[in-house]
């Protein structure tokens, strides 16, 4: 009888996913918050619908931006460590080997099972120092492209999020009724986010809703108060 294929199933795409859950959540909340608190001033529709819009294009770009600079210091840091252990491995190269034996005992070889393999990582100066930014300083080599897609990933995922909760001021003729509808949409789109998201990290996906209900309704609740106080 031909054996199974024994296939792993790990999901490894983290970074896009906090970059969804970023822009998303910030998209749900914030104007929601806003149309409410304008809801609040009875203003127009009109009026709701041109900030909100207003909101997430200075919004989207703003996020977009901030995840922009973050994945650019991810890449300087890590070149920047990178250079400082390829300087110890040409000025400090006893020290650096101990560190990798070091690395080796935590993980319970002996000594004389840990000499060849040191020797043979310090043969390659460039695996020497990869070696040693990963299991020393726990740094990956960051994507390129990871900054750019950072930066899209977030706006465009701001994007989509504030739409939902400004779609039902662009349908219905009063901001009143609209702010009702908004609630139920957004919980909504708060519950399948969370759902979906639990679905591709392996979490409950129930359990996953329910949670970004809880934390983005409080997150838009305490928004929502904030905006009604000062209008």
């Amino acid at each position: 009888m031909p054996a199974t294929p024994h296939v792993e199933r790990h999901f490894t795409a983290t970074a896009t996913v906090r970059d969804i859950v970023i822009g998303m959540a910030d998209g749900l909340t914030v104007p929601f918050a806003l149309a409410a608190g304008l809801t609040g001033a009875t203003v127009s529709n009109a009026i709701v619908v041109t900030a909100g819009l207003a909101e997430i294009v200075a919004g989207s770009i703003a996020m977009g931006l901030g995840g922009y600079m973050a994945a650019r210091t991810d890449q300087e840091h890590y070149a920047a460590e990178r250079n400082r252990e390829l300087q110890e491995t040409v000025e400090m190269p006893e020290r650096e080997a101990d560190e990798v034996a070091g690395i080796f005992r935590g993980y319970g070889l002996q000594e004389a099972q840990i000499a060849p393999v040191v020797a043979a990582i310090r043969s390659d100066r460039e695996r020497w120092v990869d070696f040693m930014m990963r299991f020393e300083l726990g740094l990956e080599l960051p994507n390129p492209a990871r900054a750019r897609q950072s930066a899209l990933t977030i706006a465009s995922s701001y994007i989509a999020g504030g739409l939902i909760p400004l779609s039902p001021y662009m349908a219905l003729p009063t901001s009143a009724t609209a702010l009702q509808v908004s609630v139920w949409v957004t919980v909504a789109a708060l519950f399948a986010f969370g759902f979906v998201k639990g679905r591709f990290t392996g979490v409950n996906p129930w359990r996953g809703g329910i949670r970004t209900v809880l934390i983005g309704g409080l997150a838009a609740a305490a928004a929502f108060a904030i905006a009604r106080l000062i209008s």
